[in-house]
């Protein structure tokens, strides 16, 4: 019996009189004089196995190194479970110790550690119950993420993570460099030399896949990339990190409408699939931190997404009578506030908004024939605001390097971005969907810090 048997598997089949090896950490140990208590989870799931073990059977030195953290490996015959909410229990017949955890400094010996506490120790936070339902539930919508994608007949695109180009103009961004931080080389006019630099110029941790997903839409038609991108923004609040995994789709032939379809079917498709893959997961996570998540979950999946201009959004806004930290105009970029409110209590319901204003926006989006505004699009929701940015493409080479002149952008950093409007140029459209901010709506948590596995942010890389 040298094959391990998976905890979830057990707890599913409910078998009895079957010999099992199981392996795993010790949650919790009750002892008593004729019976110790071992719960034990190999994270495959939240329910732990209950091991019954009889004393008399084992050395007193090996039941006292299984305590609380503990690595052990169990072997014995499943039985009928008399404890309510546990179809089957495991009577040891024999234990080995891999792992010693010392319930004196062993940091996860009660329950009821601060959220803030668990960040202080994320090569630890793993094996508490929130974290084992926060990453199962990541693993699952990853592969939701994959699975509607390849479904749907997309290609999967691996684009850089050094790039020379800044999709999003924002120049927040990190250096990748080998020169000498404290004498690098200089040029005739005192800057730093970067035609002596690895790649000969200089390159950054990317913010988007998107530019050069774009290239392969207009070759493979669907493709969509899902990767690590990187921001330089100095923002520690609960919905920033500074290294996050973002999906990015392009799709040839699709314009603005065709973009929001695929966005709300997209975000229902992983949702549902969390829903039907991660049922005890979300009912801990609704018990023990948002009361109201499975109720927000089926809401999304069940109704559609309204679809509001963000020009009519700014009338709805000015005419609501809401005292707003920013005040609303038209022309400016709408804060969290006023997106949640138009979520949350004018539409009560997910809401797509679209045509925005073009100086507030980056320059690669499709212009409408009103000069005024894009053919962009945010997708919003309940207790997060925008999940989902994207737009219809500029195709038009004139349009899309007048564009760049406008904004005093490099025309020649992006030669190979313009060209590609020169030749087989085609309407198409995409988005952007922070994985992060996915994670953070359908597990309910409150800060993104909470939904990657080790957080980037500012003055924090310690794991």
């Amino acid at each position: 019996m040298s094959k391990r048997a998976i905890i979830a598997d057990i707890l599913k089949a409910g078998e009895y009189g079957k010999q099992v090896l199981v392996k795993g950490w010790v949650r919790t140990k009750r002892d008593s004089k004729n019976v110790v208590f071992i719960a034990l989870n190999d994270g495959s799931v939240i329910h732990n196995l209950q091991i019954v073990v009889n004393p008399a059977n084992f050395d007193e030195n090996v039941l006292k190194q299984a305590s609380t953290g503990a690595c052990l490996a169990v072997s014995g015959t499943l039985v009928q479970s008399p404890a309510a909410g546990q179809p089957v229990e495991l009577q040891a017949e024999t234990i080995e110790v891999y792992g010693t955890a010392d319930p004196e400094t062993f940091p996860l010996q009660k329950k009821g550690h601060t959220l803030e506490f668990l960040r202080d120790i994320a090569h630890l936070r793993p094996r508490t119950n929130t974290f084992g339902a926060v990453f199962r539930v990541r693993h699952a919508l990853a592969y939701a993420v994959h699975k509607f994608f390849n479904d749907k007949g997309f290609f999967y695109i691996h684009t850089p993570i050094v790039t020379a180009s800044d999709a999003e103009g924002a120049g927040e961004m990190f250096r990748v460099t080998n020169l000498d931080p404290i004498n690098p080389p200089l040029n005739e006019e005192g800057k730093v030399d970067y035609t002596q630099d690895f790649f000969g110029r200089e390159t950054n941790l990317t913010v988007s896949g998107q530019l050069e997903g774009e290239l392969f839409a207009l070759a493979l038609s669907n493709i969509y990339t899902f990767g690590p991108t990187f921001r330089a923004e100095n923002s520690n609040t609960a919905r920033h990190l500074a290294e996050f995994w973002m999906i990015e789709p392009e799709m040839a032939f699709y314009e603005l409408e065709d973009n929001m379809e695929l966005a709300q079917e997209f975000i229902q498709y992983c949702v549902k699939y969390a829903l039907d893959n991660c049922k005890d997961d979300l009912e801990f996570l609704n018990k023990m931190y948002d009361k109201e998540l499975l109720g927000r979950l089926n809401f999304v999946v069940d109704n559609n997404f309204e679809r509001v201009s963000y020009t009519d959004a700014v009338e709805i806004l000015k005419a609501s009578g809401q005292k707003f930290e920013f005040k609303v105009d038209w022309g400016t970029d709408l804060q969290s506030e006023h997106e949640r409110y138009l979520v949350e209590k004018h539409f009560t319901k997910p809401v797509i908004l679209f045509n925005y204003p073009k100086d507030i926006k980056s320059f690669y989006m499709k212009q409408n024939d009103d000069g005024k505004t894009v053919r962009a699009m945010d997708v919003l929701f309940p207790g997060i605001g925008e999940i989902i940015g994207g737009s219809q493409r500029e195709e038009n080479y004139d349009k899309l390097l007048n564009r760049i002149n406008e904004l005093g952008m490099q025309p020649e950093t992006l030669w190979w971005y313009l060209e590609s409007r020169k030749f087989g140029t085609a309407p198409h459209a995409g988005f952007g969907l922070g994985f992060e901010r996915l994670v953070l709506f359908v597990t309910g948590m409150a800060n993104i810090r909470d939904v990657i596995p080790f957080p980037r942010t500012p003055k924090n890389a310690e794991f």
